[in-house]
């Protein structure tokens, strides 16, 4: 399907009759740090009639008054034939990649002063770039890129004066070095029907959120979905991913608030090879990754799943706070270890995240970035593209 139909398709399932995107998990939403309770076997509940589902009138009055809210805020303001002059006549920031630029204006603008207050009228010697590599590790790019980003400035540059932005080119280049290996396309193997992708991350992460764009996302590109509320812990989360369901079109296996996360995914399994989905997306419940016993829980989720297919989940992607900065790097090494995880998702980009960690987990970790998101709209996850990243952190134009 032509990127056009796909952005129409979306347009159509969430706008209108469908209303608009969810809300991001706030802060308010968090996960409880206690071990999720288990042993309680999850009753089925499919998408369609909230009352019938029973979803709570009360949250979802909630949910899409905040939905309105955001229609409100966002929709199209009446334009006079002969509209008032203004004092600016800048263009809205409407494209993705301008809404990159200001999903990573900290990290950028914290980069970008530092190297023009280091080489106004400076030559490039030990001492200059000494201060910036401070810069960059500050911008939490870590130590081997910014490493790596000096040593390309001395090798043809050193004892020479420099302007910042032929230092914010290298920069650039650097960055975009590095991103290129993980900046790759998620792609669904038919072979396994359904394509099984576990949703993994902590608190206030954006694993439901995430969820919902994505199956829009696979529906526009013709994808029968369904979607897991594994996160069971939670009740909001439960009433947000049938809320997604119903509005892409994707079958929701839910089960009460505290039944056992993983023989809901055990079940839901079942029920997506029964109706041939195509993907099955399961949700978990967020957890820290120093808590062993809600490790232990996500652990237990992975090896029910693959009692029912030994090669599930086929993916497993680990949403990233990007506002979280270096605790980041720890949060991929444990869910790497003990979920398997495959892949990543940056979230909210949105001005006041440290994106430079990104650069810093691909040199560690080598893991796949597949999507990142700079806002609440399903248009604003999209696949990850090396080139603009290293561009936007660097402030340079597209």
């Amino acid at each position: 399907m032509g990127e056009a139909k796909k952005r129409g398709f979306l347009s159509r399932l969430l706008q209108g009759d469908a209303a608009e995107d969810l809300p991001a998990d706030s802060a308010a939403e968090q996960h409880s740090d206690a071990p999720m309770p288990s042993g309680e076997t999850p009753a089925t509940a499919h998408a369609s009639d909230p009352a019938a589902d029973g979803i709570n009138p009360e949250i979802t009055a909630d949910i899409n008054a905040d939905i309105n809210a955001d229609i409100a805020e966002t929709a199209p303001k009446p334009q006079s034939d002969h509209p008032a002059p203004s004092a600016s006549s800048e263009p809205a920031e409407t494209g993705w990649f301008q809404r990159l630029r200001s999903g990573l204006s900290k990290s950028s603008t914290a980069i970008t002063s530092g190297i023009t207050g280091i080489f106004t009228q400076a030559k490039l010697d030990d001492a200059t770039l000494e201060e910036l590599e401070d810069v960059l590790i500050q911008a939490d790019l870590g130590i081997e890129t910014a490493t790596a980003i000096s040593a390309a400035l001395a090798k043809d540059r050193y004892d020479k004066t420099i302007s910042d932005q032929e230092v914010r080119t290298v920069l650039a280049d650097e960055v975009e070095k590095v991103l290129t290996p993980v900046a790759i396309k998620m792609s669904l193997d038919t072979a396994h029907k359904p394509f099984v992708i576990l949703m993994v991350g902590v608190n206030g992460s954006g694993k439901t959120t995430t969820i919902g764009k994505l199956s829009a996302k696979f529906r526009a590109d013709g994808h029968q979905v369904m979607l897991a509320a594994g996160d069971t812990f939670r009740a909001a989360a439960i009433e947000q991913l049938k809320i997604w369901g119903e509005r892409t079109g994707s079958r929701v296996i839910a089960g009460n608030q505290g039944a056992d996360a993983a023989g809901l995914a055990f079940e839901a399994m079942q029920e997506a090879k029964a109706a041939g989905s195509d993907i099955l997306l399961i949700d978990t419940a967020g957890r820290l990754q120093n808590r062993t016993e809600l490790m232990a829980e996500l652990e237990k989720v992975v090896r029910v799943i693959r009692k029912h297919d030994a090669s599930a989940p086929h993916a497993v992607l680990l949403t990233l706070d990007a506002t979280t900065g270096q605790n980041a790097l720890n949060q991929v090494e444990v869910f790497r270890e003990r979920a398997g995880v495959t892949g990543l998702v940056m979230t909210k980009l949105d001005g006041t995240a440290r994106g430079g960690i990104l650069v810093a987990i691909a040199a560690r970790h080598g893991l796949p970035v597949h999507f990142i998101g700079v806002g609440e709209g399903v248009d604003d996850l999209e696949p990850f593209q090396a080139g603009d990243f290293a561009k936007a952190i660097a402030g340079l134009t597209e």
